[in-house]
């Protein structure tokens, strides 16, 4: 079996054995959530336990790339590699369509076209998971 190694850079950590599949899916362009057998709840971040039940029975999901915007700030300055050289930025929190929530960033659209409970799509430039309004061209 062949994997694709998703690119490595200050954007993706370092991948060990279990975070692996999340990145090697996003460097395809798929999320992947995990989902608790003994709760049946969905969560992300990727743990080895569900934060709901602590139930060690979790196995990774596809998701459908589905959220909306739950909230966002425009982040001006930040000194941290590599994002002091990409500002300003929109930083996020979204609600998947599964049902957790997740810290992400906005691309292809300016802060004033934002909007809470707006319709978004996940995107993958450089492999790494960012959403964009639903109905946009996806980034690269």
């Amino acid at each position: 079996m062949t994997t694709t190694e998703p690119p490595r850079g200050f954007d993706v950590p370092e991948p060990d054995a279990f975070t692996r599949a999340y990145w090697e899916a996003a460097a395809r362009g798929r999320l992947l959530i995990r989902r608790c057998a003994s709760c049946t709840r969905a969560h992300h971040y990727p743990r080895e336990f569900c934060p709901h039940c602590w139930s060690e029975d979790v196995t990774w999901e596809p998701a459908t790339g589905r959220a909306t915007l739950y909230t966002w700030s425009t982040v001006h300055r930040n000194d941290l590699p590599p994002f002091a050289t990409r500002t300003p930025y929109i930083a996020a929190v979204v609600d998947l369509a599964e049902g957790p929530r997740m810290m992400t960033e906005i691309v292809g659209c300016g802060e004033g076209e934002l909007r809470a409970g707006m319709a978004l799509a996940a995107t993958f430039p450089d492999g790494v998971p960012k959403f964009r309004p639903h109905g946009t061209a996806p980034t690269t």
